[in-house]
């Protein structure tokens, strides 16, 4: 029982301006993820309240669980674009049993500890991501200046995204620089309250008030989602499909790449967090309790998510720093959906479009603007790859292709740092290999030997070499043999601990030489 009150009281934090700065920043958090979570339901094709409903769960239960106070996970865009053509194909059902098997997936890489690998995304590739994500959120919120309207295209008629017309774009751009505006004066009085919650709640109630005298109707959350968002209490569902393979052979393909996804998007979020705050994140706990928390929104019949960089940015900056501001995120959350969304609905697009634009300009490596003839061209190549592929692909595939990309980068590096210096000891010659040997470099090392006229004994020193790998071993076999089969001899010198362990391990497969 003490262990349990200790459980639950680390989660609150000791000194009473933290507690204050934790609620705040978790109500000004629920505030933003509103908006995003309805939108993020329709880029999946599911209904808004599902989207909504997600975000309680996965970040209620993420924040119990997690290793990262701090960090915010809800239903998001990386996941929804994933899943969205299994629930155009076969609906919403495949789509929950694919969320249990999303958990499963994750839940699996942290018990087996696959966090440490993490260390291997190189910093080029987060800059990337981070400006490529910047961009992406910049882009979209120009869609809430656009309103639905009828056209007709030959002969048919289709609902198209239309720019507002000049006065109402107009109005609502003044009513995003105002708030803008009250973000920025606002902490020059005070800094007790965020911000950012006295921009949303200001302009909040100027929108109430206008539309109270009749003045003037801005663009609300009910209007953004098309119908009034009502909030129910969560119920136990199980997927309603065949469990059968046929059915594991629709989902698997789906699951797995959103869990691939959500996990690089947690991983980047905390490598941000970490560094926004002097701290380290416990990233095999985070996929643990993203795993933990999808399951648990399969069972739900909601859709899944994952970590947030831009809710997590605003988070601390806000000054949320322990589990306290995301369980109160969820809560509050979860309170408007049920009791408050009357005033879910009426929130202005126009208050929360530059909670965003905020976002981004915390997100962007502003930095990377000046790196031109200042960091290698191949880590700024990285870079611009990185954030182009975020902004017209996806998230995971930027990463992926970063990763791969920088290995190869390195490995040509290597490949071209390779080097002999030949000598003389009698009448043998010795080649000092410099460098590391390994598959791509194996062709470049062969044309360092003269086999012909080399004398009858060789030595290769390996002093100041690395031996890699199996093909780095059948290289000097294949150049032992070559010299055997021209009479003469080669041998192996000096090589380090863990290179003749190598070597000598391979004696069954290669036949090499050692001279001390």
């Amino acid at each position: 029982m003490n262990n349990f009150f200790s459980f639950l009281f680390s989660w609150f934090p000791r000194e009473k301006t933290q507690i204050k700065d934790d609620i705040l920043s978790g109500i000004t958090v629920a505030l933003a993820l509103i908006p995003e979570a309805v939108a993020f339901a329709f880029v999946a094709w599911v209904s808004p309240l599902i989207s909504l409903q997600t975000a309680v769960v996965i970040g209620l239960v993420a924040a119990i669980l997690t290793g990262r106070p701090g960090m915010i996970s809800s239903s998001t865009a990386a996941i929804a674009i994933v899943i969205a053509p299994l629930v155009a194909s076969h609906g919403v059902e495949y789509l929950f049993a694919a969320v249990l098997l999303i958990g499963l997936f994750q839940l699996l890489l942290g018990v087996c500890k696959t966090g440490k690998y993490t260390s291997i995304i190189p910093h080029s590739v987060v800059l990337g991501f981070l400006n490529g994500l910047a961009i992406v959120i910049f882009l979209a919120q120009f869609e809430q200046f656009k309103v639905a309207s009828t056209v007709m295209i030959d002969g048919v008629e289709s609902i198209v995204k239309v720019w507002l017309p000049f006065a109402d774009l107009f109005i609502m751009g003044g009513f995003v620089l105002l708030t803008m505006a009250i973000i920025y004066r606002f902490p020059k009085f005070t800094k007790a309250v965020p911000s950012s919650l006295v921009g949303i709640g200001s302009i909040t109630i100027v929108s109430f008030l206008l539309a109270y005298f009749d003045i003037y109707h801005l663009q609300t959350v009910q209007d953004f989602a098309g119908m009034p968002l009502m909030g129910a209490l969560p119920g136990f569902h199980l997927p309603q499909v065949p469990w059968t393979l046929e059915t594991l052979r629709i989902i698997f393909p789906y699951a797995f790449v959103a869990a691939l996804v959500g996990l690089t998007e947690a991983t980047l979020t905390l490598k941000v967090i970490d560094d926004m705050t002097d701290t380290k994140g416990h990233m095999n706990k985070e996929y643990r309790a993203q795993g933990i928390a999808n399951i648990i929104n399969g069972f739900l019949g909601w859709m899944g998510g994952d970590a947030m960089i831009g809710q997590s940015i605003i988070n601390i900056k806000s000054w949320g720093r322990t589990k306290l501001s995301w369980i109160v995120a969820s809560l509050w959350l979860l309170f408007f959906i049920l009791f408050a969304w009357p005033i879910v609905n009426s929130i202005p697009l126009a208050s929360l479009v530059w909670l965003m634009f905020m976002v981004v300009i915390s997100t962007f490596e502003w930095e990377t603007l000046k790196y031109k003839g200042k960091i290698p061209h191949k880590d700024l190549f990285v870079i611009i790859v990185v954030s182009v592929v975020t902004i017209f692909v996806d998230l995971a595939t930027a990463v992926i292709l970063g990763i791969v990309l920088s290995a190869l980068i390195f490995a040509r590096e290597k490949w071209k740092s390779l080097a002999a210096h030949t000598s003389l000891e009698g009448k043998t010659k010795v080649y000092s290999i410099n460098g590391i040997i390994f598959f791509w470099s194996i062709a470049s090392m062969k044309e360092l030997f003269d086999v012909h006229k080399d004398p009858n004994h060789v030595i290769v020193d390996l002093s100041h070499a690395k031996v890699m790998d199996l093909s780095a071993i059948e290289a000097l076999n294949s150049l032992a043999k070559k010299y055997a089969d021209n009479g003469k001899h080669l041998s192996l010198r000096n090589p380090g601990y863990h290179c003749r362990l190598l070597l000598e391990s391979a004696q069954g497969i290669a036949t090499i030489n050692f001279v001390e």
